[in-house]
C-alpha cells in the first residue's frame, strides 16, 4: 500500500500531537482501529470516502495508492470532518467540488516544491 498525504492534511484536534506517529503507523500498515482515514474516492464521480484504517489490512489495499485527505478519531469525527471540508470548499469556491479543490491545492503545493 502506498499512501500519499494531502498538503493540508486534516487531523482531529485530539490527535494533533500524535499526527506524525499515526501517519507512520498508517504507512507501516499497523492496526489502529480508532483511526479513520478520509481519502479521495477511487471513482472520479465521487469526491471523498472514509473508513476505519483497520480495513487497510485487507489484501485489496496491498497494491493500492491512497490519497489521504484527513485522519479522524472515529466514525463521528470523520463525518464531521467531511462536513467541515465541504463547507470550506464551498466557502472558498462557491461550489462543492471537493475533488477539484483538493487536487488544485495539491498541484500548487507540489509545483512550489515544498
Amino acid at each position: 500500500m502506498r499512501i500519499r498525504l494531502y498538503c493540508d492534511l486534516y487531523v482531529s484536534e485530539c490527535w494533533q500531537d500524535k499526527k506524525e506517529k499515526i501517519i507512520k503507523r498508517l504507512a507501516d500498515n499497523r492496526l489502529q482501529p480508532r483511526v479513520y482515514v478520509i481519502t479521495l474516492a477511487q471513482g472520479e464521480q465521487n469526491y471523498l470516502e472514509f473508513f476505519s484504517s483497520a480495513f487497510l489490512k485487507q489484501r485489496i489495499y496491498k497494491e493500492t495508492e491512497l490519497f489521504v485527505v484527513g485522519i479522524a478519531a472515529g466514525y463521528d469525527e470523520a463525518v464531521s470532518m467531511i462536513k467541515e471540508i465541504t463547507e470550506q470548499v464551498f466557502k472558498e469556491t462557491g461550489d462543492a467540488n471537493v475533488r477539484r479543490f483538493i487536487m488544485v491545492r495539491q498541484e500548487e503545493f507540489e509545483k512550489a516544491g515544498r
